[in-house]
Protein backbone atom coordinates (compact mmCIF):
# COMPACT_ATOMS: atom_id res chain seq x y z
CA UNK A 1 0.00 0.00 0.00
CA UNK A 2 0.98 3.52 -0.88
CA UNK A 3 0.93 5.75 1.50
CA UNK A 4 0.81 8.83 0.52
CA UNK A 5 1.51 13.03 2.39
CA UNK A 6 -1.30 15.26 1.27
CA UNK A 7 1.59 17.73 0.69
CA UNK A 8 1.56 17.05 -2.96
CA UNK A 9 -1.97 17.95 -3.81
CA UNK A 10 -1.35 21.11 -2.26
CA UNK A 11 1.68 21.72 -4.79
CA UNK A 12 3.91 23.30 -1.95
CA UNK A 13 5.76 20.65 -0.89
CA UNK A 14 5.33 16.87 -1.84
CA UNK A 15 7.02 16.20 1.31
CA UNK A 16 7.33 11.83 1.98
CA UNK A 17 7.16 10.86 5.84
CA UNK A 18 8.26 7.46 5.98
CA UNK A 19 10.16 5.57 3.32
CA UNK A 20 8.10 3.02 0.82
CA UNK A 21 10.29 1.15 -1.10
CA UNK A 22 13.60 1.81 -2.66
CA UNK A 23 14.81 1.52 -6.60
CA UNK A 24 17.81 3.61 -7.44
CA UNK A 25 16.87 6.59 -9.45
CA UNK A 26 18.19 6.24 -13.47
CA UNK A 27 19.41 9.48 -14.83
CA UNK A 28 16.50 10.88 -16.69
CA UNK A 29 14.16 9.97 -13.69
CA UNK A 30 16.44 11.60 -11.20
CA UNK A 31 16.53 15.00 -13.47
CA UNK A 32 12.84 14.56 -13.90
CA UNK A 33 12.30 13.96 -9.64
CA UNK A 34 15.34 17.38 -9.76
CA UNK A 35 13.00 19.11 -11.88
CA UNK A 36 9.93 18.46 -9.93
CA UNK A 37 11.38 19.36 -6.24
CA UNK A 38 12.27 23.29 -8.11
CA UNK A 39 8.44 23.34 -9.50
CA UNK A 40 7.36 22.37 -5.87
CA UNK A 41 9.89 25.32 -4.51
CA UNK A 42 9.06 28.11 -6.73
CA UNK A 43 5.20 27.55 -5.51
CA UNK A 44 5.53 29.96 -2.32
CA UNK A 45 6.69 32.76 -5.12
CA UNK A 46 3.65 32.61 -7.22
CA UNK A 47 1.46 32.45 -4.10
CA UNK A 48 3.42 35.71 -3.19
CA UNK A 49 2.49 37.27 -6.78
CA UNK A 50 -1.16 36.27 -7.43
CA UNK A 51 -1.87 37.71 -3.76
CA UNK A 52 -0.60 41.18 -4.82
CA UNK A 53 -4.23 41.61 -6.17
CA UNK A 54 -6.68 38.58 -5.20
CA UNK A 55 -7.89 38.12 -1.57
CA UNK A 56 -6.32 35.69 0.67
CA UNK A 57 -9.27 33.05 0.82
CA UNK A 58 -10.28 34.37 -2.47
CA UNK A 59 -7.07 32.80 -4.20
CA UNK A 60 -6.98 29.68 -2.35
CA UNK A 61 -10.71 29.44 -3.43
CA UNK A 62 -9.64 29.97 -6.86
CA UNK A 63 -6.70 27.94 -6.91
CA UNK A 64 -8.14 24.67 -5.32
CA UNK A 65 -11.80 24.89 -7.68
CA UNK A 66 -9.45 25.17 -10.66
CA UNK A 67 -7.58 22.12 -9.19
CA UNK A 68 -10.37 19.50 -8.09
CA UNK A 69 -11.83 19.90 -11.62
CA UNK A 70 -8.67 19.66 -12.88
CA UNK A 71 -8.10 16.05 -10.37
CA UNK A 72 -11.53 14.68 -11.02
CA UNK A 73 -11.70 14.68 -15.07
CA UNK A 74 -7.98 13.22 -14.64
CA UNK A 75 -9.70 10.71 -12.13
CA UNK A 76 -12.37 10.16 -14.62
CA UNK A 77 -10.16 9.74 -17.48
CA UNK A 78 -7.49 7.13 -16.19
CA UNK A 79 -10.41 5.37 -14.20
CA UNK A 80 -9.14 5.98 -10.79
CA UNK A 81 -11.60 4.56 -8.19
CA UNK A 82 -14.26 7.97 -7.06
CA UNK A 83 -16.83 6.01 -4.54
CA UNK A 84 -16.03 6.24 -1.25
CA UNK A 85 -18.33 3.94 1.73
CA UNK A 86 -20.58 5.83 3.97
CA UNK A 87 -18.43 5.29 7.03
CA UNK A 88 -15.42 6.97 5.41
CA UNK A 89 -17.38 9.94 4.61
CA UNK A 90 -16.67 11.97 8.05
CA UNK A 91 -13.00 10.64 7.71
CA UNK A 92 -12.76 13.02 4.43
CA UNK A 93 -14.85 15.62 6.26
CA UNK A 94 -12.33 16.00 8.77
CA UNK A 95 -9.69 15.73 6.32
CA UNK A 96 -11.17 18.89 4.35
CA UNK A 97 -11.03 20.49 7.43
CA UNK A 98 -7.56 19.77 8.57
CA UNK A 99 -6.69 21.10 4.76
CA UNK A 100 -9.20 24.39 5.24
CA UNK A 101 -7.57 25.64 8.19
CA UNK A 102 -3.96 24.94 7.25
CA UNK A 103 -4.03 26.73 4.19
CA UNK A 104 -5.85 29.29 5.33
CA UNK A 105 -3.44 30.18 8.13
CA UNK A 106 -0.56 29.26 5.49
CA UNK A 107 -1.72 32.15 2.80
CA UNK A 108 -2.24 34.40 5.77
CA UNK A 109 1.01 34.04 6.55
CA UNK A 110 2.07 34.24 3.12
CA UNK A 111 0.72 37.45 2.29
CA UNK A 112 2.37 38.84 5.18
CA UNK A 113 6.02 37.86 4.76
CA UNK A 114 8.68 36.86 2.35
CA UNK A 115 8.40 33.97 0.22
CA UNK A 116 11.84 32.86 1.16
CA UNK A 117 10.72 32.90 4.89
CA UNK A 118 7.38 30.83 3.70
CA UNK A 119 8.99 28.03 1.90
CA UNK A 120 11.96 27.82 4.75
CA UNK A 121 9.33 27.09 7.42
CA UNK A 122 6.87 25.27 5.22
CA UNK A 123 9.85 22.71 5.05
CA UNK A 124 10.67 21.97 9.00
CA UNK A 125 6.92 20.02 8.10
CA UNK A 126 8.63 15.95 7.72
CA UNK A 127 9.92 17.17 11.52
CA UNK A 128 6.95 17.97 13.14
CA UNK A 129 5.09 14.70 10.87
CA UNK A 130 8.57 12.82 12.58
CA UNK A 131 7.66 14.25 16.39
CA UNK A 132 3.56 13.54 16.13
CA UNK A 133 4.08 9.70 14.43
CA UNK A 134 6.32 8.75 17.71
CA UNK A 135 3.37 9.62 19.47
CA UNK A 136 0.68 8.58 17.61
CA UNK A 137 1.32 6.25 15.30
CA UNK A 138 2.90 2.93 16.72
CA UNK A 139 6.30 1.66 15.54
CA UNK A 140 7.17 4.60 13.82
CA UNK A 141 9.59 6.02 16.58
CA UNK A 142 12.39 8.74 16.75
CA UNK A 143 16.00 7.48 16.32
CA UNK A 144 19.32 9.43 17.15
CA UNK A 145 19.82 10.49 13.34
CA UNK A 146 16.22 11.99 12.79
CA UNK A 147 16.57 13.55 16.35
CA UNK A 148 19.98 15.58 14.74
CA UNK A 149 18.07 16.66 11.99
CA UNK A 150 15.26 17.55 13.90
CA UNK A 151 17.43 19.96 15.79
CA UNK A 152 18.98 20.78 12.65
CA UNK A 153 15.69 21.72 10.83
CA UNK A 154 14.01 23.57 13.82
CA UNK A 155 17.21 25.73 14.70
CA UNK A 156 16.90 27.04 10.81
CA UNK A 157 13.57 28.36 11.61
CA UNK A 158 14.81 29.73 14.78
CA UNK A 159 17.40 32.38 13.06
CA UNK A 160 14.49 32.87 10.63
CA UNK A 161 12.93 34.58 13.93
CA UNK A 162 15.67 36.93 14.44
CA UNK A 163 16.16 38.21 11.48
CA UNK A 164 15.97 41.73 11.91
CA UNK A 165 16.54 43.15 8.38
CA UNK A 166 13.38 41.22 7.00
CA UNK A 167 11.17 41.21 9.64
CA UNK A 168 8.75 43.81 10.85
CA UNK A 169 6.06 43.37 12.63
CA UNK A 170 3.87 42.43 9.91
CA UNK A 171 6.09 39.91 8.85
CA UNK A 172 7.15 38.21 11.84
CA UNK A 173 3.55 37.50 12.23
CA UNK A 174 3.33 36.29 9.12
CA UNK A 175 6.06 33.46 10.09
CA UNK A 176 4.62 32.76 13.13
CA UNK A 177 1.00 31.99 11.40
CA UNK A 178 2.75 29.91 8.58
CA UNK A 179 4.80 27.92 11.84
CA UNK A 180 1.29 27.26 13.07
CA UNK A 181 -0.19 25.78 9.82
CA UNK A 182 2.63 23.75 9.45
CA UNK A 183 2.16 22.51 12.95
CA UNK A 184 -1.79 21.74 11.83
CA UNK A 185 -0.44 20.25 8.47
CA UNK A 186 1.48 17.71 11.10
CA UNK A 187 -1.78 16.84 12.02
CA UNK A 188 -3.57 16.39 8.77
CA UNK A 189 -0.40 14.34 7.69
CA UNK A 190 -0.47 11.92 10.97
CA UNK A 191 -4.22 11.77 10.56
CA UNK A 192 -4.30 10.55 7.16
CA UNK A 193 -1.81 8.33 8.21
CA UNK A 194 -3.82 6.77 10.13
CA UNK A 195 -7.07 6.30 7.88
CA UNK A 196 -5.67 6.24 4.38
CA UNK A 197 -5.65 2.11 4.01
CA UNK A 198 -8.95 2.08 3.43
CA UNK A 199 -9.07 5.08 0.33
CA UNK A 200 -7.10 5.06 -2.77
CA UNK A 201 -4.81 8.55 -2.72
CA UNK A 202 -6.98 10.30 -5.38
CA UNK A 203 -9.59 10.10 -3.16
CA UNK A 204 -8.18 11.30 -0.12
CA UNK A 205 -6.57 14.38 -2.44
CA UNK A 206 -9.86 15.32 -4.26
CA UNK A 207 -12.63 15.32 -1.70
CA UNK A 208 -11.03 17.28 0.94
CA UNK A 209 -9.95 19.88 -1.62
CA UNK A 210 -13.17 19.59 -3.35
CA UNK A 211 -15.26 19.91 0.24
CA UNK A 212 -12.97 23.10 1.13
CA UNK A 213 -12.83 25.54 -1.93
CA UNK A 214 -16.05 26.66 -1.45
CA UNK A 215 -15.22 27.56 2.42
CA UNK A 216 -12.27 29.44 1.19
CA UNK A 217 -14.92 31.27 -1.39
CA UNK A 218 -17.71 31.69 1.25
CA UNK A 219 -14.57 33.44 3.55
CA UNK A 220 -12.82 35.49 0.99
CA UNK A 221 -16.46 37.04 0.17
CA UNK A 222 -17.14 37.64 3.75
CA UNK A 223 -13.61 38.30 4.84
CA UNK A 224 -11.14 39.51 2.11
CA UNK A 225 -12.49 42.63 2.02
CA UNK A 226 -12.21 43.24 -1.92
CA UNK A 227 -12.27 39.57 -3.57
CA UNK A 228 -10.00 40.43 -6.29
CA UNK A 229 -8.65 44.03 -6.21
CA UNK A 230 -6.77 43.88 -9.60
CA UNK A 231 -6.07 41.19 -12.56
CA UNK A 232 -2.89 41.48 -14.71
CA UNK A 233 -0.68 39.01 -16.69
CA UNK A 234 1.64 38.26 -13.71
CA UNK A 235 -1.31 37.27 -11.35
CA UNK A 236 -3.28 34.57 -14.25
CA UNK A 237 0.41 33.09 -14.82
CA UNK A 238 1.01 32.58 -11.21
CA UNK A 239 -2.48 31.68 -10.53
CA UNK A 240 -2.58 28.71 -13.56
CA UNK A 241 0.99 27.97 -12.24
CA UNK A 242 -0.32 27.08 -8.58
CA UNK A 243 -2.96 25.52 -9.86
CA UNK A 244 -2.04 23.66 -13.47
CA UNK A 245 1.73 22.89 -12.99
CA UNK A 246 1.93 21.80 -9.05
CA UNK A 247 -1.55 21.07 -7.67
CA UNK A 248 -2.72 19.20 -10.56
CA UNK A 249 0.59 17.92 -13.05
CA UNK A 250 2.96 17.81 -9.74
CA UNK A 251 0.55 15.62 -8.17
CA UNK A 252 0.15 13.05 -11.06
CA UNK A 253 3.91 13.07 -11.80
CA UNK A 254 4.86 13.11 -8.35
CA UNK A 255 2.34 9.70 -7.85
CA UNK A 256 3.63 8.37 -11.03
CA UNK A 257 7.34 8.31 -9.82
CA UNK A 258 6.79 7.15 -6.22
CA UNK A 259 4.22 4.44 -8.01
CA UNK A 260 7.44 2.79 -10.11
CA UNK A 261 10.68 3.73 -8.05
CA UNK A 262 9.15 4.00 -3.94
CA UNK A 263 9.31 7.07 -2.13
CA UNK A 264 12.75 6.21 -0.50
CA UNK A 265 14.48 7.17 -4.18
CA UNK A 266 12.55 9.84 -3.84
CA UNK A 267 13.74 11.26 -0.61
CA UNK A 268 17.44 12.80 -1.21
CA UNK A 269 16.02 15.07 -3.63
CA UNK A 270 13.53 16.91 -1.12
CA UNK A 271 16.26 19.67 0.05
CA UNK A 272 16.13 20.71 -3.46
CA UNK A 273 12.63 22.18 -2.27
CA UNK A 274 14.40 25.11 -0.21
CA UNK A 275 17.19 26.08 -2.22
CA UNK A 276 14.34 26.58 -5.18
CA UNK A 277 12.03 28.55 -3.24
CA UNK A 278 14.21 30.79 -1.51
CA UNK A 279 16.33 30.99 -5.11
CA UNK A 280 13.18 32.19 -6.96
CA UNK A 281 12.19 34.25 -4.34
CA UNK A 282 15.36 36.15 -4.16
CA UNK A 283 16.25 36.50 -8.08
CA UNK A 284 11.86 37.01 -9.01
CA UNK A 285 10.89 38.81 -6.30
CA UNK A 286 13.96 40.86 -5.03
CA UNK A 287 13.64 39.56 -1.48
CA UNK A 288 16.90 40.45 0.67
CA UNK A 289 19.65 37.86 1.22
CA UNK A 290 20.49 37.96 4.42
CA UNK A 291 22.87 36.31 7.03
CA UNK A 292 20.29 34.54 9.26
CA UNK A 293 18.34 33.46 5.73
CA UNK A 294 21.77 31.62 4.50
CA UNK A 295 22.10 30.68 7.73
CA UNK A 296 18.83 28.89 8.01
CA UNK A 297 18.78 27.73 4.38
CA UNK A 298 22.04 25.29 5.84
CA UNK A 299 20.60 24.03 8.15
CA UNK A 300 16.94 23.44 7.13
CA UNK A 301 18.99 21.39 4.20
CA UNK A 302 20.94 19.62 6.16
CA UNK A 303 18.15 18.72 8.71
CA UNK A 304 16.32 17.34 5.70
CA UNK A 305 19.37 15.15 4.22
CA UNK A 306 19.99 13.86 7.62
CA UNK A 307 15.98 12.78 8.52
CA UNK A 308 15.96 11.14 4.72
CA UNK A 309 19.26 9.66 4.60
CA UNK A 310 18.90 5.96 4.13
CA UNK A 311 21.68 3.82 5.77
CA UNK A 312 23.15 1.41 2.63
CA UNK A 313 22.90 -1.66 5.21
CA UNK A 314 19.16 -1.09 4.82
CA UNK A 315 18.57 -0.85 1.14
CA UNK A 316 17.49 -3.94 -0.10
CA UNK A 317 19.66 -5.94 -2.39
Amino acid sequence: MVRKSSCSTLGISPLIPEALGHHALPLRASLFTTFLCILFGANAVAIKISLTGLGVFTNAGMRFGIAALVIYLWARYTGKPLAVKRNQVHQLVILAMFFFVQLSLFYFGQNKTTASHGTLITNVLPFVVMILAHYCIPGDTINLRKVSGLVLGFAGVLVLFFDHTVLTGDALRGDLFILLAVLVWGCHVVYMKKVIEGFHPIQVTLYPVSLAAPLFLLSGFLWDGEMVRFIDASIIKAMLYQTLVTAAFGFVAWNTMIQKFGATALHSFVFIMPVSGVFLGVTLLGEPVTANLICAIVLVVTGLIVVNRVSRNRLPR
